[in-house]
């Protein structure tokens, strides 16, 4: 497949979700299928259509049924989308138990393990390849599970997740391009194209929600293409890109955990303690902290596609950066324990901050 049917595919994907879009939205008010307001999690004043993940899933299929690419597990990967998808509809519309949705992801899931798509082995420095086994398995389901919630946790604001969606697609692409790893470009290119498509109808004040329709499939081709590509070369290392490439999602929701379990709370259970919360808490707006969490993703992007390609010296060094700034953020949005700054501390002394800011994030 050439750039041109590349590129080609991107726009029919783009064009296919942003017309699709307001067809879904008549849809989803004729079904009833609507994001009704609460004191729990949700920031919009009215009632807002959602399942606008299925405009996507139709603008990544419009572009893959142009392009067609082949590969041995893609009936797999294809089915696996699908119950992700209807798994997300039937819980945008029912609202289902968390054990009945997890149910469906981890169907999914099988799926794919089942057709051969598993993370086996792993090569570690000073040691050489480790065959995972049976192993493989649980990490592999493990993986599309967990990256398929931390999407649909992090969709908390109006084009939140679909911004840091495409974010980790055209991460994921640039390593692609670079290793030229065709499949998993067209996969990115078209997926990158429906987002870009649903976007103007989500970004703020939406007209449509993506619903766990779309989280749960962006989280889970995000899951896919990664392991396509990124979980390629199978080296200790290359292990943490996909990682890396999801890093505010996958903070967000260890967060979550970590906090609702010492709450002694259902680990389903709602809150506004998210780090989206956390920044609108210190005074921004919905759009400045959405593209405040576009930058932490972007950040996170980089240094994946540079921690992809750096020497095993190089890497430990961007490692190192990474994790400051995972601390970074975790202070500046306030979620450290006991709301404990030292590095925006320290970085305050070099840097002009908003005082303001700093003062009420102390403050909570």
């Amino acid at each position: 497949m050439g750039i041109g049917e590349t590129i080609f595919a991107f726009v029919v994907s783009f064009l296919a979700t942003f017309i699709g879009t307001p067809l879904v939205i008549k849809i989803s008010g004729k079904w009833k299928v609507l994001d009704i307001p609460d004191n729990k999690r949700k920031t919009h004043e009215k009632s807002t259509p959602s399942m606008g993940g299925l405009a996507i899933f139709i603008g990544v299929a419009c572009g893959l049924l142009f392009l067609q690419p082949s590969h041995e597990q893609f009936g797999a990967i294809i089915l696996g989308a699908i119950i992700m998808v209807i798994t997300g509809m039937l819980d945008d519309k029912f609202t289902l138990k968390p054990y009945q949705k997890l149910l469906g992801q981890i169907m999914a899931a099988t799926i794919v393990v089942g057709n051969g798509l598993v993370i086996e082995k792993l090569t570690l420095p000073f040691i050489g390849t480790v065959q995972l086994d049976y192993f493989g398995y649980f990490i592999t389901i493990l993986w599309i599970v967990g990256a398929s919630n931390a999407i649909n946790l992090i969709d908390g604001l109006d084009g939140l997740a679909s911004g840091v969606s495409t974010i980790a697609f055209l991460s994921i692409m640039v390593m692609a391009i670079i290793d030229q790893q065709s499949l998993v470009i067209v996969l990115c290119a078209v997926l990158i194209g429906a987002n870009i498509g649903f976007l103007p109808h989500n970004f703020y004040p939406a007209k449509i929600f993506m619903g766990d329709t779309g989280a749960l499939f962006l989280g889970y081709a995000i899951a896919i293409v990664s392991m396509l590509g990124l979980f390629k070369n199978v080296a200790f290392f290359s292990f943490f890109v996909p990682i890396i490439v999801m890093a505010i999602p996958i903070f967000d929701t260890l967060q979550a955990i970590v906090r609702r379990i010492v709450n002694r709370q259902r680990i389903s259970a709602p809150d506004h303690k998210h780090i989206h919360y956390k920044l609108m808490e210190r005074g921004y707006s919905h759009r400045t902290t959405v593209l405040i969490i576009y930058g932490f993703s972007a950040f996170f992007g980089l240094m994946a596609i540079i921690f992809n390609s750096a020497t095993l010296l190089s890497s430990l060094v961007i490692f190192v950066i990474i994790i400051f700034g995972i601390r970074l953020i975790a202070e500046f949005t306030g979620m450290t324990y006991h709301n404990r700054k030292p590095l925006l501390k320290w970085i305050s002394k070099w840097l002009p901050l908003d005082k303001k800011r700093v003062d009420r994030s102390n403050h909570p």
